[in-house]
């Protein structure tokens, strides 16, 4: 079956903040953090968006994800490790092409 766009985008965003908290040290960041660079690969979003998306990640067991006032802190799990580098295949989040 073919996804369509919004299946697509929402799967790409996924795994591009995976792939953001992989670049981190700590395997750490803020919601606030997280939407900035989102928007810089194309991804503009509300903050309550990203709140969403890192409560679907966390559900999925890929972050931890932490309330603190108005931000969520999120923190990438070996599990998420594994999604962000093409090592395991969630449904839902984009896999990594060939040299990622």
């Amino acid at each position: 079956m073919t996804k369509s766009f919004r299946e697509s985008l929402t799967e790409d965003r996924r795994l591009v903040m995976l792939r953001l908290l992989a670049e981190v040290e700590g395997y750490e960041a803020n919601s606030s953090v997280l939407q900035s660079a989102l928007a810089s690969f194309g991804h503009t979003m509300s903050r309550d968006s990203v709140h969403t998306e890192l409560a679907w990640l966390a559900e999925q067991g890929l972050i931890t994800a932490t309330p603190m006032a108005t931000i969520v802190v999120a923190k990438l799990t070996a599990r998420g490790l594994d999604a962000a580098r093409g090592h395991a295949t969630v449904p839902g989040v984009k896999r990594p092409g060939p040299g990622a």
